[in-house]
C-alpha cells in the first residue's frame, strides 16, 4: 500500500494522540478515589448491617423487659395482697404463720426478678451505646463517601475535557489523510493493542522499541518515501523522516 509522506506523518500524530487518550483513560479509570469508594462503601454498609442487627437485638431484648417488668409486677401484687391480710388481723394463727412464710418467700423471688430486669436493663443500654456509635460511623463514612464522589466527578470532568480537545485534534489530523489510510490505520490500532502506526527513530521502532536489523533497515531506507512500511515485530506502520 502507498500513502503520502504527509499522511504518514499526520497518522504518526494521531498514534501519539491516541496513546494519549488511552492514558488518560486509563488514569480515569485507575483513579485512586475508586478504590478508596469501594472501600468506603463496604464499611459503610458493614456498619449499617450491624446497626440493622443491634436494632433487631433491642427489639427483643425491650421485649424481654416486658416481660421482666410483667413478672415483678405480678410479685408485688402477691405481695401487697398478703401483706393486706397479714394487717387485716382476720387471719387465724396458721393462716399468718403461712402467710409470713410466703411474703418472705416472694421477697426472696422478686429481688431475684429485679436482678433480672436490672441486667436486662442494663443489656439495653449497652446495645443503645452501640447503635449510636454504628450510626456516628455511618454518617461519618457517608461524608467522606460524598467528599469522594465530588472529588471523583471533579478528575472525570477534567479529563473529559482533556479527552474532547484530544479528539477535536484529532479529528483535525485525519481530515487531510486518504481514507484507505486511515482505515488500514484502524484496523492495525485495533488488533494490536492500541498501537497502529510508530515512528522510525536512529533505527528503532517507536512503537515497540526493538531495533531493526542492518538489512532490514537498509531495505527500509532504499524504498520509496509513499510506500507504508510495515514494522516485523509488532506489525505497526512504521513512518520515517519523523
Amino acid at each position: 500500500m502507498k500513502a503520502s509522506a504527509s499522511d504518514q506523518r499526520q497518522i504518526v500524530g494521531v498514534a501519539r494522540l491516541d496513546q494519549e487518550t488511552s492514558a488518560l483513560n486509563h488514569k480515569a479509570q485507575t483513579l485512586a478515589e475508586h478504590a478508596l469508594l469501594a472501600s468506603l462503601t463496604t464499611k459503610s454498609h458493614n456498619a449499617r448491617d450491624l446497626r440493622i442487627g443491634a436494632q433487631t437485638e433491642l427489639s427483643d431484648v425491650k421485649r424481654e423487659l416486658l416481660r421482666a417488668e410483667a413478672d415483678v409486677e405480678q410479685i408485688v401484687s402477691r405481695i401487697t395482697r398478703d401483706e393486706a391480710r397479714l394487717n387485716g388481723g382476720s387471719a387465724s394463727p396458721k393462716e399468718l404463720g403461712q402467710l409470713q412464710h410466703e411474703v418472705g418467700t416472694l421477697g426472696v423471688r422478686r429481688a431475684e426478678l429485679e436482678e433480672v430486669e436490672l441486667e436486662v436493663m442494663m443489656r439495653i443500654d449497652e446495645i443503645n451505646s452501640r447503635i449510636t456509635e454504628l450510626s456516628a460511623q455511618e454518617a461519618a463514612f457517608a461524608t467522606e463517601i460524598a467528599d469522594l464522589e465530588i472529588r471523583k466527578e471533579n478528575a472525570h470532568a477534567a479529563f473529559n475535557t482533556e479527552l474532547e480537545s484530544i479528539a477535536k485534534e484529532r479529528a483535525v489530523a485525519l481530515s487531510t489523510v486518504a481514507p484507505d489510510f486511515i482505515a488500514l490505520y484502524e484496523k492495525i490500532r485495533t488488533s494490536n493493542n492500541g498501537t497502529g502506526a510508530a515512528a522510525l527513530i536512529a533505527g528503532t521502532c517507536n512503537g515497540c522499541h526493538l531495533s531493526i536489523n542492518a538489512v532490514e533497515l537498509k531495505r527500509i531506507i532504499d524504498v520509496a518515501e509513499d510506500e507504508v512500511i510495515r514494522c516485523e515485530e509488532c506489525r505497526c506502520i512504521l513512518v520515517r523522516g519523523v
